[in-house]
């Protein structure tokens, strides 16, 4: 953990660091910027205020942030109580029916509405919203290919792949100066509920609102390579390479997965960051120094 400073800054400091932060400003100045909240920051309470700050902070100079947020700490703290348990496969929570209910429950209600409260108390306007809002997340079944018996595919139950985004209200809410807080919950076309990966719905979110960047928050400082090194670049051949050979493994493929395919599709910047730093999301953006690593197409 970085720990904050024991000693306020200075008025020529906080001045010098404003002047910094101005070429930042004026570059990202009514840019849209697409913040996938998860991880350490989403259950420490002094990482929670700042990032409830920070958010704020963006708008009110200037930038329009929508929040992505995950869960997964909360989702398997409510199975527990449930008695039920949770399972992985290629790093996607298997889902069924109950679970889905229990899914549903923590992120659009327990989890959204404490964003949306620390965001309010931090004085923005916050507003929830899950992909059945205004059909902001249209879905279906995923289908993951089964290795081990070519043709077949794996059954994962309610976990859902997007089929559309529409992203009018959330467009709306930013121009009425709101900031949506989106849970990733998608709907199928019988009303039926989808669990989607919320790294793979900021990324789609992230694209089709052409935002300026993606902010992946995340439990690590950014990429390691297999000697645990940092890679504050990565391109799609390093990550390809990656994944065959197990470095990135787990829940960080959808991650990675989902950033690249922002990268390709037009998102200016892609970031996995460390949200384990206080205030990592005004050092990121507001600064010239690099806290994670940075996805690239070539």
């Amino acid at each position: 953990m970085h720990e904050a400073p024991d000693t306020p800054p200075t008025p020529a400091m906080a001045a010098e660091v404003l002047a910094a932060a101005l070429p930042f400003l004026r570059q990202y100045q009514g840019r849209t910027m697409v913040i996938k909240y998860g991880g350490n920051a989403m259950t420490e309470p002094a990482l929670q205020a700042a990032f409830a700050q920070d958010v704020v902070m963006l708008q009110l100079v200037g930038i329009r942030p929508v929040i992505v947020h995950g869960g997964g700490p909360q989702i398997e703290a409510a199975l527990k109580r449930l008695g039920l348990r949770g399972e992985f496969i290629q790093g996607m929570r298997v889902t069924d029916a109950p679970t889905m209910q229990a899914v549903e429950w923590v992120l659009s209600g327990e989890v959204q509405q404490q964003i949306v409260g620390l965001i309010n108390q931090a004085g923005g306007k916050a507003v929830g919203l899950s992909g059945r809002d205004g059909g902001l997340l249209q879905a279906q079944k995923l289908a993951i290919p089964d290795a081990a018996h070519p043709g077949a595919f794996l059954d994962l139950g309610q976990v859902g792949d997007i089929v559309s985004v529409d992203t009018a209200i959330v467009r709306r809410l930013q121009d009425a100066g709101c900031i949506p807080v989106i849970s990733p919950v998608g709907v199928g076309a019988n009303n039926e509920s989808y669990n989607i990966n919320a790294d793979v719905v900021a990324a789609r979110m992230a694209t089709a609102l052409q935002a300026e960047k993606l902010l992946m928050l995340t439990n690590i400082s950014g990429v390691l390579d297999g000697a645990g090194k940092l890679m504050t670049r990565l391109s799609a051949a390093q990550i390809d390479a990656m994944v065959a050979d197990g470095t990135i493994s787990g829940g960080m493929i959808p991650k990675i997965s989902g950033a690249l395919e922002a990268a390709k599709a037009g998102v200016q910047a892609v970031h996995i960051v460390d949200g384990r730093v206080p205030h990592v999301l005004l050092l990121e953006i507001l600064t010239g120094q690099a806290f994670g690593t940075m996805i690239y197409p070539a």
